[in-house]
């Protein structure tokens, strides 16, 4: 019992400062990014801009899930739990999970779904540029940050090794929010700049649907590492 406490401990250890930079820098540009793109989407009707906003809103309540999960797995071993909370980050990583994908995913999906069947023209378009981008500011800072500290804890292996290989959960989880949201923004001004090209209203929606779906590409490769690591991936 003592050698399976103190991996525990271990682990709850290992879990660095880094991890709480990451998530406060992506909680603070998530803020931001929120009420901005949803300002954006009441004034110019773009179903894009509607899905960015819900976005960044659930990488923000993500973020903060995320520093809750990191605060009580490093919670010492008491007689209730001699093995130690190490496990904490990992369920809070998978609720993390469940919320990207059926808030974040779901939301965008029935937003785009809605404006294909009853599009919308946009208005006031040159605030949609305006507020992506801020957000390629925000967003690309963010993911500077988080690339730049995972890439001092993977070593020689590639990106996806060392998502595998990590037992932080924190880390990789605001990584890959955080490259979606840059490719969310891409996405959003690829249908939009299409939108006003074309002068058709579905591109917008389209846009909506495409980014639903990526964010339900990152929650199930959330989901399914801290499966892994919650039902006993060694530590």
């Amino acid at each position: 019992m003592s050698a399976t406490t103190g991996s525990f401990s271990a682990l709850s250890g290992k879990l660095r400062a880094d991890s709480t930079t990451v998530i406060l820098a992506a909680i603070c540009g998530n803020m931001a990014l929120a009420c901005i793109k949803l300002l954006a989407a009441s004034a110019t009707h773009s179903s894009a801009m509607l899905a960015e906003s819900i976005h960044s809103g659930i990488d923000m309540g993500n973020g903060l899930l995320l520093l809750w999960g990191l605060k009580q797995s490093q919670r010492p071993a008491s007689r209730m739990h001699p093995f130690g909370h190490g496990l904490e980050l990992y369920f809070w990583t998978f609720v993390v999970a469940v919320l990207v994908f059926g808030v974040g995913g779901g939301l965008s999906l029935y937003e785009g779904i809605q404006h294909l069947l009853h599009p919308r023209p946009m208005q006031h378009v040159l605030w949609n540029y305006a507020v992506l981008g801020c957000g390629f500011l925000f967003e690309g800072s963010t993911l500077y940050v988080a690339v730049r500290e995972f890439a001092a804890t993977k070593g020689e292996h590639t990106v996806w090794e060392a998502i595998q290989r990590a037992k932080d959960p924190s880390l990789f989880s605001v990584l890959l929010e955080d490259a979606a949201a840059v490719l969310g923004l891409v996405i959003a001004a690829t249908c939009i700049s299409l939108s006003l090209l074309f002068n058709n209203p579905y591109f917008d929606g389209a846009a909506s649907i495409v980014i639903g779906l990526l964010l339900m590409a990152v929650a199930w490769i959330l989901a399914y590492e801290s499966r892994s690591l919650l039902i006993g991936e060694s530590a």
